[in-house]
């Protein structure tokens, strides 16, 4: 029969089998895999009784092909050594399935795929992809395809340049984009595949059904709002869990694994902006009987094994989370035993593998030189000078000059947005978050990949009408990132910022005003002398907030601003402006900017100066 146009069928090469995936519809028929190497199970004399399979994860690769840092243009490096790429996991991989036995191992990865990098960037802004047939081939699906990935979830940056360019990829992909969450905001019908069901051959005994459940994040409605209101709506992932989990089962499967881009904790960034929380992999674990294991996705965090009990069945749900950015893979082992003709999980266990302990497969790195030769090219033309160096390695808790120059830009863009407009004649704030506190700018020669460095993500800029006192009460929240200092404590700065666990892009400095934060006060009451050219802020007074669409939006929950009246909005990356700001005016000149202040003090006593 005909296809729906979001049914999928992938066809071995070697073995003409099929495996179709749920389309919009839900039905699902799977045909055998190839057969089992022996020796894997225990055999009676009626058969196997005994049957091992592998699951392996990856998750929030965001962009990263090759080993590479498009902003230090070297090889990626960190404190600890980690490296990165698909090219490394795909030789982690292929030694796993060796292990296992490729027809007994499964591929999966939990989403946060086409957004992060300046490869992923440019072909989706620079040179985007248009789907399979015509234009570019997109890096990832180069790579991915070529080490036979058979499902990935949804994660909420996949939705980051918009659903076309999102559609553009999935027809790139040789394995399905699951998503149960992601539902037409008029039909509610699935917009994406919600499963996958896989069959493998057991020699000299039934298949096994092993059913892959994708979930994706319900903060997509408020992260990116713009490009998915009024067309996709998110449910949560217990709610969905609780509908496909039994379907799976009643469909035979013997085991149910669910691939979440979702953390575990069961927080959330966005308060009750949506009612579902963020973080709900544990949740899931807990609340949805039938479930066998979880890879975890999201929160960028190092899992090997994480073990959650369901309320229902007492059973244990075995998680795991492979950091990020293919630093690590997920491995799951999953043991069968037969009873009584039906195949039943008797163990799962979970670890991690390190990237940086292999060389990259060559044959991945070979697929996407071209594109990454060419986006290195593109990252290193110059596109003007700046007449002295500046670093954001002190922009936590000083107020410097880069973080000064990224509110700069974006003032100056939303005061020419509203000029002969009634918001014309209203002063201009600007918030802007230290996203990298290894961003630099030298004295010289600025390159593109330089100015890109300062802002790592794909937000847009809005602009909000804030009251003075709203102001005051956005400052508060920010200074929370700060750990409370009594004021004859010592003081170490490595030691002072993120309290309780507040990462660093949800902290906030805003220019247009003036102000002390201190922190020696607990937080709520933080923010002095705020003023603004010079006077007292008027808690009644209007201003006009430069906003990213993540934090205009709800991200990381401050106050006001989500409910807050929008006066302007731009489609166009904060980065791509930041960029051509340089370009036109040629010379970045810290000394022309930057003259309000903000300040850490401990009653009353700046800390630094």
């Amino acid at each position: 029969m005909p296809l729906n146009r979001r049914d999928f069928i992938h066809r071995s090469a070697a073995t003409g089998a099929g495996v179709a995936l749920a389309g919009t519809a839900g039905a699902v028929a799977a045909a055998p895999a190839e057969a089992a190497e022996p020796g894997h199970g225990g055999h009676g004399e009626h058969g196997p009784r005994t049957y091992s399979l592998r699951v392996l994860g990856t998750t929030d690769v965001h962009g990263h092909a090759l080993n590479w840092d498009y902003f230090t243009n070297a090889e990626y490096d960190d404190a600890t050594h980690n490296d990165v790429g698909m090219a490394k996991l795909a030789t982690l991989i292929e030694a796993a399935r060796a292990e296992k036995g490729h027809d007994r191992t499964l591929l999966v990865d939990a989403g946060d795929i086409i957004q992060g990098t300046q490869l992923s960037y440019y072909y989706a802004r620079v040179e985007p992809i248009t789907g399979r047939r015509t234009g570019p081939r997109h890096p990832m699906a180069l790579a991915m395809n070529h080490m036979r990935y058979d499902a990935a979830a949804l994660g909420n940056h996949e939705f980051n340049y918009g659903i076309p360019l999102l559609r553009a990829f999935q027809d790139q992909c040789d394995f399905p984009l699951l998503a149960a969450n992601a539902v037409d905001a008029t039909t509610l019908k699935p917009a994406f595949p919600p499963y996958l069901v896989k069959e493998l051959h057991v020699e000299g005994g039934p298949n096994i059904k092993v059913g892959i459940l994708g979930l994706t994040n319900p903060g997509i409605a408020v992260w990116d709002k713009a490009n998915v209101q009024g067309r996709l709506a998110f449910p949560g992932l217990v709610e969905q869990a609780r509908i496909y989990v039994p379907r799976l089962r009643a469909m035979g499967c013997d085991v149910v694994f669910c691939t979440d881009h979702s953390g575990l904790d069961g927080s959330t960034s966005y308060g009750d902006a949506v009612p579902y929380p963020e973080n709900a992999s544990s949740l899931v674990a807990a609340q949805v009987p039938g479930i066998d294991a979880i890879l975890v996705g999201h929160t960028h965090v190092e899992r090997p094994q994480t073990l959650v009990v369901n309320e229902e069945t007492g059973r244990t749900v075995v998680l795991s989370e492979p950091l990020m950015w293919g630093m690590r893979l997920s491995v799951f082992d999953i043991d069968l035993e037969l009873h009584r003709g039906r195949w039943q999980v008797s163990s799962v266990t979970a670890g991690v593998r390190n990237a940086n302990t292999v060389e990259e497969d060559p044959v991945v790195a070979r697929l996407v030189r071209e594109e990454h030769n060419k986006v290195v090219a593109y990252v290193n033309q110059v596109i003007g000078t700046c007449t002295e160096a500046m670093s954001a390695a002190e922009s936590t808790y000083k107020d410097t000059p880069i973080i000064d120059f990224i509110n700069l830009v974006q003032s100056d863009t939303v005061t020419a947005a509203l000029a002969g407009t009634q918001y014309a004649d209203l002063p201009v704030l600007s918030e802007a978050s230290p996203f990298s506190r290894t961003a630099a700018i030298p004295a010289g020669q600025v390159s593109l990949r330089d100015v890109a460095g300062l802002y790592v993500y794909e937000n847009t800029l809005d602009a909000k009408l804030l009251t003075g006192a709203q102001v005051k009460d956005y400052l508060e929240w920010s200074a929370a990132y700060f750990v409370q200092t009594a004021p004859d404590a010592p003081v170490d700065v490595t030691k002072i910022t993120n309290a309780n666990n507040t990462p660093d892009y949800s902290y906030d400095v805003l220019s247009g005003v003036s102000y002390d934060i201190d922190i020696a006060q607990p937080a709520g009451s933080r923010i002095t002398n705020l003023t603004h050219a010079g006077a007292p802020v008027d808690p009644d007074a209007q201003f006009v907030l430069a906003v990213n669409n993540y934090r205009s939006s709800g991200g990381s929950n401050y106050p006001h601003v989500a409910a807050a009246q929008s006066v302007w909005s731009s489609s166009d990356e904060i980065r791509n402006t930041i960029i051509a700001w340089v370009q036109a005016h040629g010379t970045i000149d810290p000394s022309s900017f930057g003259g309000d202040q903000w300040r850490l003090t401990r009653a009353g006593v700046p800390l630094f100066g």
